[in-house]
């Protein structure tokens, strides 16, 4: 049987739907997009023009959640990618937007570059384990205007050909990402029927629907396209300093952007990726490692599939600023917990120092703690070829049974978690080899990866309209700053 983890009880997640219920009414949420108020208005809820809030009926609150649709299926460039949600199935989602990178070679931090954007995206397609796309480090999205954007889009489809999951900042760039999406994909049609790209938005704590961000999603309305909303509250900043209260208030943002995506578009693909963390007390600050991020994290899934949606769940940070004995414990913990609660999609890898540094090595050490992770879901087995008490029987006391052919047959079929990352040799064996350590050897293994793999290619009609489509976006650029001078 699969080993599963439970936080909340059927009781306590009752209890949080219905304070949910009561704080959008009663308390509401400001919305601070002109146009999300006008829908939500048109549907019933009470908004007040003057101070931007907006209370939700729970009649509203419950239609909204009827229609959203829960079973749908994460499309990619790569042939024959799906990856199904709410179908048992879990994948790690790139960590996002570090804006340092740490050199293993010299244990020193230093500021991202488009090079790290690069070999991190290559990296992660190339592993299996890795199913969806963020912008790891800043330095992949330049701080120019739209043509840069345009150009970053196709920076990152050339390099990751799985799932794509990003935020457009405004409806210009959701525009454009969509010229692109349109010719990558062969048209709307298929963008609907495949979805190869999600939108990610991020309600501010507490209690905001921002206007940016939202207007840029509301901009895709007609596409279909999946949206994963991320609310960040952190206990004891943004959130009351209790893990009950932040859970109350990670679903009532969450809820609150259900009911706008759905009443701008019924039936949207949601996926519910809220990623509350704790505070470090003694610095009032973010905190990627502690334990109680675990526990957060647990809840987010446990509330996902308590309204049958698919959960995207955001743990395994450090704060440590190196890859290490504290990340590791960090890490081993704030994922095994989690991943035992089974999210769809899982946030987490790659990043140091509470998400602001890259690091290779420790990302493929992250893939390697998910990879122990899922063997701790799959449980243990008791389908009847595995009991094996005739066998016992047959041995009988004193024997042995490494020689038997069900050892040898446990071994292939994963009994075992044989991974390739780690220290098993013998003492005299490691010391003839060395003395290696775990961080020289993902050090070894990034750069065979990176020197090895090549990501799919384009078309190359695609590719050349890609380039006309970037060119056109600094061009347009180019005319509107030319227009503001001579005004």
């Amino acid at each position: 049987m699969e080993a599963h983890l439970q936080i909340l009880s059927n009781e306590e997640k009752n209890e949080i739907h219905d304070r949910t219920l009561k704080l959008l009414a009663n308390t509401g949420v400001r919305v601070d997009t002109a146009r999300g108020r006008q829908i939500l208005a048109q549907a019933g809820a009470q908004v007040n023009e003057n101070t931007r809030i907006v209370r939700f009926p729970r009649p509203l609150v419950e239609e909204c959640l009827r229609i959203t649709c829960r079973q749908f299926t994460l499309g990619g460039r790569r042939p024959g990618y799906q990856l199904p949600m709410n179908a048992g199935e879990c994948t790690l989602v790139m960590d996002g937007e570090g804006v340092f990178a740490y050199d293993c070679n010299t244990g020193e931090r230093r500021s991202s570059t488009m090079e790290d954007f690069l070999a991190a995206t290559r990296l992660c397609d190339a592993l299996d384990e890795v199913g969806v796309f963020w912008e790891i480090v800043e330095g992949g999205r330049c701080e120019g205007g739209i043509g840069e954007y345009a150009s970053y889009w196709h920076k990152v489809i050339c390099n990751f050909s799985k799932h794509l999951q990003d935020s457009p900042f405004n409806p210009e760039e959701s525009r454009w990402m969509l010229k692109i999406m349109d010719v990558v994909f062969g048209g709307k049609k298929a963008m609907r029927e495949q979805n190869p790209f999600s939108f990610l938005v991020c309600p501010l704590s507490p209690l905001i629907i921002e206007e940016s961000y939202t207007d840029a999603y509301l901009e895709t309305i007609g596409w279909n396209i999946p949206i994963a909303v991320m609310t960040m509250p952190v206990m004891g900043l943004t959130s009351p300093a209790t893990l009950i209260s932040t859970t109350i208030m990670f679903n009532a943002e969450t809820i609150a952007m259900l009911c706008l995506t759905q009443l701008a578009q019924p039936e949207t693909p949601f996926i519910y990726a809220a990623a509350p963390a704790s505070m470090e007390p003694r610095y009032a600050r973010f905190t990627g490692g502690g334990v109680e991020n675990a526990l957060l994290s647990s809840a987010v899934t446990e509330m996902a599939r308590y309204y049958g949606l698919p959960v995207e769940a955001t743990t395994g940070g450090s704060d440590h600023h190196a890859p290490g004995i504290q990340a590791a414990y960090e890490r081993a913990l704030n994922w095994a917990v989690p991943v035992l609660s089974w999210p769809d999609l899982l946030v987490g890898p790659g990043l140091l120092s509470g998400a602001m540094i890259l690091s290779l090595e420790q990302l493929l050490l992250d893939v390697e703690v998910f990879r122990r992770c899922k063997r701790l879901h799959r449980g243990i087995g008791t389908s009847q070829e595995k009991w094996l008490d005739d066998l016992i029987d047959q041995i009988g006391p004193g024997g042995n049974f490494l020689k038997e052919r069900t050892t040898h047959r446990s071994l292939r079929s994963g009994e075992w978690y044989t991974g390739g990352l780690g220290i098993t040799d013998p003492y005299e064996r490691w010391e003839e080899l060395g003395k290696p350590d775990v961080l020289q050897q993902a050090r070894e293994q990034v750069n065979k990866i990176l020197a090895e793999y090549q990501p799919l290619p384009l078309d190359e009609s695609v590719e050349e309209e890609i380039k006309r489509i970037v060119k056109s976006a600094f061009e347009s650029e180019q005319n509107k700053n030319n227009a503001t001078e001579a005004v």
